[in-house]
């Protein structure tokens, strides 16, 4: 993650949605797998294939989306 030095100042988990709005600059992936979301520019859903567990992605976004298959999400924020 070259060129990222952050220190969240917020932070709280994710349950993937296609409805729920959050806010976010960056997630930790606990569990592996794919992440699906919306970014803050609109447009339609990014899906990043196989996130490793114990990842940092570092994407700003409003929603994680139900077609997510990695878990033990925490948005971040700062």
């Amino acid at each position: 993650m070259k060129g990222v030095m952050a220190s969240a100042t917020s932070s709280g988990a994710v349950t993937a949605s296609d409805s729920t709005e959050l806010g976010f600059k960056a997630l930790y992936i606990g569990v592996g797998g794919n992440v699906s979301i919306d970014h803050t520019e609109g447009g339609t859903a990014v899906v990043y294939i196989g996130v490793p567990s114990g990842f940092i992605l570092p994407v700003s976004g409003v929603r994680v989306n139900a077609a997510t298959t990695a878990t033990s999400i925490t948005w971040m924020n700062w």
